[in-house]
This record gives C-alpha cells, sequence and structure tokens, in this order.
C-alpha cells in the first residue's frame, strides 16, 4: 500500500532543496494576482533534476494504480502539467493529451491537444493547486469534450479551503504528492527556515490576505 505521507516528505524535501519552493517570509514575493506571499512555487525546475522529476513521476505512478487503476488516458494541464503528464503516462504505458490554457488561435483551435475518445476516463496532471481555477477549467475543456474525469493529481498544493471547495463543487476528486503543511514542516526539521520564520509561514497560511496587507 502506498505511503502518501512518505512521498509528500520526500517531495517536498526534494523541492525544498533544489529551490523549486523558495520561502522568503521577510521579503515577499507577489504573485500575478498582487497577492504579497512568502513562498514561490516553481515545479517546473524539478525538470532539470532527474531524480527528482524521477520521484515526483513514482510517486504518481503509486497512487494512480493503487486510487484509480481504471484510468484510461493521462491529461497535462498547459504548461506546468505537460511534461510530468508525459512522464507519467510513459511509466504506466498509458496514451496521452494535453490542454491549452485557451483554444488555439490558428489552424484547428483546439483546446485539448492529441487524441481524446469520447468515455474514455480520463486522469489529469496538474503542477500546482491553489484556488484550482485553471485546473477545473481544463477538467471542464475535457468534460465537454467527452471525457470521463476520474480525478486530478498535482505536485503540490497550498491546501487553501477555496480550493478544496471548488473540487468538490466541481465533483472532482483530487489528490496531490506534497502541501504546503507538510513543506513547512520539512523546512523546518531541516533548518530550511527559522522558527520565527515558521509563526510567519503559518500567519500567511492561516490569511494570506491580511499577511498580504500588513
Amino acid at each position: 500500500m502506498t505511503n502518501s505521507q512518505d512521498i509528500a516528505a520526500n517531495i517536498a524535501s526534494l523541492l525544498l532543496q533544489i529551490k523549486a519552493i523558495k520561502l522568503s517570509p521577510q521579503s515577499p514575493f507577489t504573485w500575478a494576482s498582487g497577492l504579497k506571499s512568502p513562498i514561490y512555487n516553481d515545479n517546473r525546475l524539478s525538470l532539470s533534476y532527474p531524480e527528482v522529476r524521477n520521484a515526483i513521476r513514482d510517486g504518481f505512478a503509486a497512487m494512480i494504480k493503487e486510487k484509480y487503476p481504471n484510468t484510461q488516458r493521462i491529461a497535462g494541464v498547459a504548461t506546468g502539467g505537460i511534461a510530468h503528464g508525459m512522464l507519467v503516462a510513459d511509466v504506466l504505458n498509458l496514451p496521452f493529451c494535453y490542454v491549452r490554457s485557451a483554444p488555439k488561435a490558428h489552424g484547428l483551435g483546439n483546446m485539448i491537444e492529441g487524441v481524446l475518445n469520447p468515455g474514455e476516463k480520463v486522469l489529469v496532471i496538474e503542477d500546482l493547486i491553489s484556488t484550482g481555477g485553471s485546473s477545473l477549467q481544463a477538467i471542464q475543456a475535457l468534460r465537454e469534450a467527452g471525457a470521463e474525469v476520474i480525478a486530478l493529481g498535482a505536485i503540490f498544493t497550498y491546501s487553501f479551503p477555496t480550493s478544496i471547495e471548488n473540487f468538490a463543487a466541481a465533483d472532482c476528486p483530487f489528490f496531490t504528492l506534497t502541501n504546503y503543511p507538510t513543506m513547512l514542516e520539512i523546512a523546518t526539521a531541516t533548518g530550511y527556515i527559522q522558527s520565527s520564520d515558521k509563526e510567519s509561514l503559518l500567519r500567511w497560511y492561516q490569511n494570506p490576505q491580511e499577511w498580504s496587507a500588513a
């Protein structure tokens, strides 16, 4: 049986080591939304490290085999989920497609690239979940094309209540390899951050808007 806690701790540790997760409560980052944040996550960096990308691939594969063995196709969400989705599809010997963020502006105007057969049981791969908006847009596109989306898997989630509510409203199960609370514990245990920084990072997690405005 897959130990999801071990996977979560290992992936969090690896992402911190390669600085795919950067923590800077003293000099926060600014997200595209304008929100100030003490964390910046760029899982695309993992593709440059074979050990890390293989751990991500194997983590996804183990969880899919255990929880969703009836998966018939893997779909990656552009752009961050494409490469990881392809790696997972390859190791599971499953067909693959990917979903654009918007229909192609020329040619056939596709939003879904690759073959997708109506009625197929599709598992979606994403790199990151914040509110879940982009992931759910891809899920909707797949459903409109006739797919049965059975779940979405992501590398990392901030574990915001909003994302959980949004996926529940869309009636789509999801799982992640690791998450913000696990990452915070690993960062503290390994000395990546100090205890005073942990308090600030916890306050952000509990209320990002209030932390950002302070």
